[in-house]
């Protein structure tokens, strides 16, 4: 399988370029997974990035419709994003996508079509990716 290392191009947004994208990952991209998360917005609102990701990601962490699925991924996501080796909100934005992207193969029966859900959400996530960039003066 050939994956997309989105994480080579992450400490290269800004913070709010950051916040965006692990939003999407977590509110949009997550549906493909089968997660329906409404964020608690009264405990969001108006925060800084440096604080609104790691608290939208904790409230996400905490949506567990199958528990040891959940745990699982967080630990295979984990040990991925620790190799990436980012720092800040770069490595948590790196671990959400990671977390997002391998809830997803839920529909893959087989090793073949579970890799193919995985290029594709990996696809997704790059292509969105570069829009926010975009949007925030950042080329890859």
């Amino acid at each position: 399988m050939s994956d997309i290392a989105l994480h080579r191009y992450l400490p290269r947004l800004p913070e709010t370029a950051l916040q965006e994208f692990t939003e999407w990952c977590v509110l949009e991209q997550a549906k493909a997974a089968g997660f329906e998360f409404t964020p608690d917005t009264s405990k969001l609102n108006n925060l800084p990035p440096q604080d609104y990701i790691p608290k939208l990601i904790d409230q996400f962490l905490k949506v567990k419709p199958d528990p040891i699925k959940a745990g699982l991924v967080a630990a295979i996501a984990g040990k991925e994003a620790d190799k990436h080796a980012l720092s800040g909100l770069a490595a948590l934005a790196d671990f959400a996508s990671l977390y997002v992207k391998y809830l997803i193969p839920k529909d893959g029966s087989t090793p073949e079509q579970a890799d193919a859900l995985l290029l594709e959400a990996s696809q997704k996530q790059c292509e969105k990716l570069t829009q926010i960039a975009k949007q925030h003066g950042v080329e890859f």
